[in-house]
């Protein structure tokens, strides 16, 4: 019994060891980024990669992520009886943040980007600074109900792209 009590103090460890810290970032930028003005955005997170134009009002800013190494670890039994793999995460991620009227209306991640615990936690670098020194424009960041096992819901759009108010 006393193991068991034991393992309940390191479970928080093992978890943000495994990714569970970096994917609850990524998801709090989702959330928290909403709003945030296009010159805030170019502050904290650099110049995008590639920018695309939709329309007068609308552009895509995408910034990319490819980490060296993925880590984990992979044993191969002989004589192809199997094996086991440990740990280890997505190798790539695409952040494709979208602008209206040079305002932050949606964050969404793509690629092979979840870690062994938690959705999206290869993207965390890209939007880190922003997070963990949130510009004038940005909203709360603690304790903004992100999750560390699925994005946020998207805001609503309008046809053009821009972001309904309630």
């Amino acid at each position: 019994m006393t193991c068991l009590r034991g393992a309940w103090l390191v479970l928080p460890v093992l978890l943000s060891g495994c990714g569970y810290g970096a994917s609850k970032l990524a998801h709090q930028a989702q959330i928290s980024m909403i709003g945030m003005s296009q010159a805030d955005l170019v502050a904290c997170a650099g110049p995008p990669d590639k920018t695309i134009q939709l329309s007068d009002a609308t552009q895509i800013f995408n910034y990319v992520y490819k980490p060296n190494g993925t880590g984990g670890f992979n044993l191969e039994l002989p004589l192809n009886l199997g094996g086991v793999s440990l740990g280890g995460s997505g190798t790539y991620c695409s952040a494709n943040i979208r602008v209206v009227n040079h305002r932050v209306s949606e964050v969404h991640y793509t690629g092979d980007d979840d870690k062994s615990v938690g959705s999206d936690g290869v993207c965390a670098p890209i939007l880190r600074g922003c997070v963990r020194q949130p510009e004038p424009t940005m909203g709360p960041v603690k304790d903004n109900g992100a999750s560390a096992f699925h994005s946020p819901a998207v805001p609503q759009q309008t046809t053009l792209g821009e972001t309904i108010t309630r």
